[in-house]
């Protein structure tokens, strides 16, 4: 039977929702157990809340004052000790899993299975390849423990709150690297509901125009309670950060509503929104990619169509 180990990933003592993603897809092999390893220098709150999960069996903590920081040259050694014995190791496809898989993959000698959409059994699962333009299936040596990322968009984040799964701690003899150290974490800071978990998402394209006029973006999405994304030109043009960046080298999402506003829809953006529930596209360029994947879509000016959009929503 297959024994599944789930990476969490967690920032300032809070669980990513992207480890109850990874549950869902652990929950889909089908095995005997699913446990959750939190590595962290103080891992109580978040073996708490990783608790909680449904159909996780156990929650394994290791606390070390290495793991103050998550980096993944410090950590990758110490999972693929705690790994020993299982068959499934799961990562989020976020930037903190693939950065941290393929080194455990490395310490485990076998190969990675990246961005995991479904799992047809045990150690078959399909993939997107080519931008996401093609699904493949692939299948892993069974006699090989498994390595793999979990696609987030593609999956359900587990229940949450009604189990209550035993917290038990680790004791991990590994030996850590002496060459990578921390130094500083950058990051945005903002009260607008975070990309890649957020149920609405608004994303603003080249077609803005300038940082000044992304301002647009910000407002409308702060009117109806969505996060804000951007497409790769709007990011390399300097209107936004890169952590706001939508697509295949950014972010992959699926909220419920995604709204593509200026965004031409190259197929690199394309790839990071193709599990959203409803898109809708607002462009003047009537022959725009992204109106052949829409669902709704407005033909103009977005700098009259937004403000129509906001009376229309009403005080």
């Amino acid at each position: 039977m297959s024994k599944i180990l789930v990476i969490a990933e967690h920032l300032d003592g809070k669980l990513n929702s992207s480890t109850a993603r990874a549950v869902s897809a652990a929950s889909a092999v089908k095995g005997e157990a699913i446990d959750v390893l939190v590595l962290s220098d103080a891992p109580e709150a978040v073996a708490a809340e990783a608790a909680k999960i449904e159909g996780v069996s156990r929650v394994l903590t290791v606390a070390r004052p290495e793991n103050a920081h998550p980096l993944a040259a410090v950590l990758a050694p110490q999972i693929a000790k705690a790994a020993t014995g299982y068959s499934h190791v799961f990562a989020p496809s976020t930037t903190f899993g693939k950065d941290v898989a393929p080194r455990v993959a490395a310490l485990l000698g076998v190969a990675q299975v990246s961005d995991v959409m479904s799992v047809e059994a045990a150690h078959t699962f399909t993939r997107p390849i080519y931008a996401g333009n093609a699904i493949i299936t692939v299948e892993a040596d069974a006699a090989h423990t498994v390595v793999a990322t979990i696609r987030t968009a593609s999956w359900p984040a587990a229940p949450s709150g009604a189990n209550n799964a035993p917290v038990e701690a680790l004791t991990v003899d590994a030996a850590l690297p002496t060459h990578t150290r921390f130094v500083e974490l950058k990051q945005g800071s903002s009260d607008r509901p975070d990309l890649q978990s957020a149920s609405k998402v608004v994303s603003g394209g080249r077609g803005v125009g300038s940082k000044e006029n992304f301002d647009i973006i910000y407002k409308f999405a702060d009117r109806i309670g969505a996060a804000v994304g951007a497409s790769r030109a709007a990011v390399d043009a300097g209107y936004c950060p890169n952590e706001m960046q939508v697509g295949q080298t950014g972010k992959i999402i699926a909220p419920e509503l995604y709204m593509a506003i200026g965004i031409s829809g190259a197929i690199q953006h394309l790839t990071g929104i193709k599990d959203a529930g409803t898109i809708v596209a607002i462009n003047k360029d009537g022959e725009a990619p992204i109106f052949e994947i829409a669902d709704f879509g407005l033909m103009g000016d977005l700098f009259k169509i937004i403000p129509e959009l906001e009376a229309a929503l009403g005080a």
